[in-house]
């Protein structure tokens, strides 16, 4: 019989890679769709899986429809993908971001003990939960010392999946992912701003890219490499947390090099600096070591920087061109 999956945030960046990674597996997969009053499947359409998986209504923020979902898909592993996800808005939205982000986490756990269906948990833990770091790189020991709503958020979901592994059994792990981009990630995102830039100041549309902090340092690594680490977390016999990077840092000033680059453009003619974009309180740099997720469980990354980035300028040129 085939594995049952629920995912929640499935129309997501995540959420749509690793539906079509589970499918190719041969799992029925279950998405937990929030009714939105735009769009939010294109995702699912562009890797051709919409139709291949099975919406169920829920918000993270209702307990009684995620108790709902459970009892629809009747799942061996749920994955805990939604959130909102983008550290800007969460100093404009902090009130939001942590009933989605945090306390939304919490209702998944809570109504996956309450059912009983001893269900695998997955919850998406962030490496904006180190914030202002203590060490480099960061390891699945370091401190946390979050540095927007977004990383408390996470910190407090985060460890209400290590409470209810430890307090009540749950088979519950925590993936602490670093910055993970491709041709699906937001545009609200710097990696995606930056790439639908190249392609619109390429084609004349578009003349200058805005940008904050320049010499803010990530480790970024491809979001389908990532979504592997996911469900290889949850087929390990004991719970953990696990952090997937790359163990690499670039800077934005080095990632608009790459993408203009990739147009045969100089970044230096075109990016401006902005001090509307700069963070309240700046995460300076991440850059994790997943040297426990490769021992344990066999996960190393395959796609570069590089060949992301220009995979990323190649859908945007695309996208460029058909509007």
């Amino acid at each position: 019989m085939a594995k049952r999956a629920l995912i929640t945030g499935v129309s997501g960046q995540d959420g749509a890679y690793l539906a079509s990674f589970l499918l190719d597996k041969g799992y029925e997969v279950y998405g937990l769709q929030t009714r939105r009053g735009s769009d939010t499947l294109w995702r699912l359409r562009y890797l051709s899986v919409l139709n291949r998986i099975q919406l169920v209504d829920g918000d993270l923020t209702d307990l009684s429809s995620l108790c709902r979902a459970l009892d629809t898909a009747q799942p061996d592993e749920v994955y805990n993908l939604a959130a909102q996800s983008f550290v800007a808005t969460s100093w404009a939205q902090p009130l939001l971001t942590a009933q989605v982000t945090g306390v939304g986490a919490l209702n998944v756990l809570e109504a996956v003990r309450l059912s009983g269906c001893g269900a695998r948990c997955y919850q998406a833990s962030s490496s904006e939960m180190f914030g202002k770091v203590r060490e480099t790189p960061q390891t699945e020991s370091t401190p946390f010392h979050p540095r927007s709503p977004y990383g408390v958020a996470k910190a407090f979901a985060h460890w209400s999946t290590v409470n209810y592994r430890e307090s009540f059994g749950l088979h519950a792990t925590s993936g602490i992912l670093f910055n993970h981009e491709s041709p699906l990630r937001g545009l609200e995102f710097v990696t995606r701003k930056i790439t639908d830039a190249v392609a619109r100041i390429s084609r004349g549309l578009q003349q200058e890219l805005r940008l904050g902090n320049l010499d803010a340092q990530r480790d970024w690594g491809f979001a389908g490499d990532y979504v592997e680490a996911m469900w290889l977390m949850l087929q390990q016999e004991q719970p953990d947390d696990y952090v997937i990077a790359t163990g690499h840092n670039t800077s934005v000033r080095e990632f608009c090099r790459v993408a203009f680059a990739a147009v045969k453009l100089d970044y230096e003619a075109y990016v401006k600096v902005d001090p509307q974009y700069y963070r309240p309180a700046e995460v300076d740099t991440l850059q994790g070591d997943a040297g426990k997720a490769q021992r344990m469980l066999g996960w190393r990354p395959r796609v570069s920087l590089q060949q992301m980035v220009e995979m990323m300028v190649e859908a945007d040129l695309k996208r460029v061109a058909a509007e």
